[in-house]
């Protein structure tokens, strides 16, 4: 039996090659937004040489992009079900190629801040956008299908590639170029967005409101910023504060929508079929993924002595998996899988990945690079039923907003993650580390590599030698939760999302508001 029912006779209308050519766009924004990631990676070194930040400036501008994103992203999934996905795609196109104009010629480290704090606000409007308008354009649920796989593929595969992008671009231009290669692309969005997107809306939003928008904001921030500082800084009072005090706001958030007359998320979402459940193990997978990949990096690097670009380019190695991943379990779920198991199954292929990691060694580059190709292809099996699952069952009219859920859950996965995971491999190697080591060498990797760089030969090296143990030893750690975890989400997946029915039929898509033209 399959995993979807049509409620209609009628058949969905199939897209064409319009639909196909703006699916190509919309793959454009989306590439750029999940780039802007990872971009700084190899160009900080240069910006610190030439504007001076301070430490605290520097991690500013490290961080704010991804703080001002998360925070926004439920927010600017609703206002784009109110006044238009195509309208506010382009209005955060603008945004985005502005403020990488001024990131790009940034004087200060103000300025740049500044800069990343607005092209956040634009990734924040371009995300849900892409993801409701695929939802409009395609009605085929086969269809629909295939597109929301390229589109997880070319988020996770964006990740990646941005640190890459950045190591070339700083090596053969200023750091400024990191931030300029976003025009082209935008400029291309802005001029075929107009003549390809349809533009679509909720006929009947109801009032915005506003006093949601400083509530979801005081609820993510808050929450994001102590789960992202956790993993480096310990278990920090600030942090846990900080992690508290967004809880509770978002206790108040979730208050007011169950009693607002017109609420920012309606909680009527949560209670159609199988909505609540993709949210959950949205965030488990995120969780899974960003979890591992904060070790596997800092493995390539100071485990292996690989350079930054070096491992960036090795980390491209397993995209490969990645790109079968999401076709191959599209065309599996069209032959009638049940979805549910089709999503048990790409959890316990991430398992999978996890009991690779729980082998690998203080010299094992192909082990952890097949480990990490198995569990990204499996995150993206996940990720891209999850999402098409959502948008499926989500009414038509709230696909901006069901689509800024499913992000949100992703931001706060992969924080969470990272937070409990990241104390798992740290608290594991202050355990095995030698007691007669220094202090800043049982701290972390990174520590015992530098103070090991100041002592005679053979003492830096047994010193490098047990840290690189230490680390490797936390790695196992992490493997092992991070397996029983996914393990219980596949058991999770099978029992919550077998034979949920979804809206697959054209008479249940809202007609476009505004033809393209």
């Amino acid at each position: 039996m399959t995993n979807s029912t049509s409620t209609t006779t009628n058949p969905p209308a199939r897209a064409g090659r319009r639909e196909w050519t703006a699916l190509g766009v919309l793959m454009l924004p989306l590439l750029l937004v999940s780039m802007d990631v990872s971009v700084l990676y190899f160009a900080i070194p240069a910006i610190s040489a030439d504007l001076r930040p301070t430490g605290t400036q520097q991690l500013w501008i490290f961080d704010i992009y991804g703080f001002v994103l998360a925070g926004l992203l439920m927010t600017m999934g609703s206002l784009g079900d109110r006044i238009g996905r195509r309208k506010l795609l382009l209005m955060g196109a603008a945004a985005f190629s502005a403020a990488s104009v001024l990131a790009a010629y940034a004087n200060s480290p103000e300025t740049l801040i500044a800069a990343r704090a607005i092209l956040g606000i634009g990734g924040a409007t371009l995300m849900p956008s892409t993801m409701a308008l695929l939802r409009t354009m395609f009605t085929d649920p086969g269809e629909r299908a295939k597109a929301i796989g390229l589109w997880s593929g070319v988020m996770t595969g964006g990740i990646a590639l941005g640190s890459v992008m950045s190591g070339i671009l700083v090596g053969h231009f200023w750091w400024g170029s990191v931030f300029l290669v976003n025009l082209p692309a935008m400029a291309l969005l802005l001029v075929l967005g107009p003549v390809l997107l349809p533009e679509s809306k909720n006929p009947n939003p109801g009032r915005f409101d506003w006093l949601s928008v400083p509530l979801s904001l005081a609820a993510v921030l808050p929450v994001i910023y102590g789960l992202k500082e956790i993993p480096s800084e310990g278990w920090n009072v600030r942090y846990v504060m900080s992690v508290t005090v967004g809880l509770l706001f978002a206790a108040l958030f979730v208050r007011r929508q169950r009693t607002a007359a017109s609420p920012l998320i309606s909680p009527a979402l949560f209670r159609g079929p199988g909505f609540t459940p993709t949210v959950v193990l949205t965030l488990v997978s995120a969780f899974g993924m960003m979890g591992s990949a904060i070790f596997t990096t800092q493995y390539l690097q100071s485990v292996l002595g690989k350079s930054p670009l070096e491992a960036a380019l090795w980390s491209l190695l397993p995209s490969v998996l990645i790109g079968v991943a999401a076709p191959v379990t599209t065309a599996i779920v069209q032959k009638g899988a049940d979805r549910g198991y089709v999503v048990a199954a790409g959890f316990a292929v991430t398992v999978g990945g996890y009991a690779m990691l729980a082998l690998v060694g203080s010299d094992s580059l192909w082990t952890v690079l097949a480990a990490a190709g198995v569990l990204a292809s499996g995150v993206v099996v996940v990720m891209s039923q999850l999402t098409d699952l959502a948008m499926g069952t989500a009414p038509v009219e709230q696909a901006g907003t069901a689509s800024s859920l499913m992000e949100t859950g992703t931001e706060f996965g992969g924080a969470l993650g990272m937070a409990v995971l990241g104390s798992i491999g740290t608290a594991l190697y202050r355990h095995e580390m030698p007691a007669a080591a220094p202090a800043e060498a049982r701290e972390t990797l990174g520590g015992a590599l530098a103070t090991a760089g100041h002592l005679p030969d053979r003492a830096g090296d047994a010193l490098a030698t047990a840290a690189r143990e230490a680390f490797t030893t936390g790695i196992h750690g992490v493997a092992i939760a991070g397996a029983v975890l996914l393990a219980g989400a596949a058991v999770a997946a099978a029992v919550t999302l077998r034979r949920i029915p979804v809206r697959e039929t054209e008479e249940e898509v809202a007609e476009p508001v505004e033809a393209a033209v």
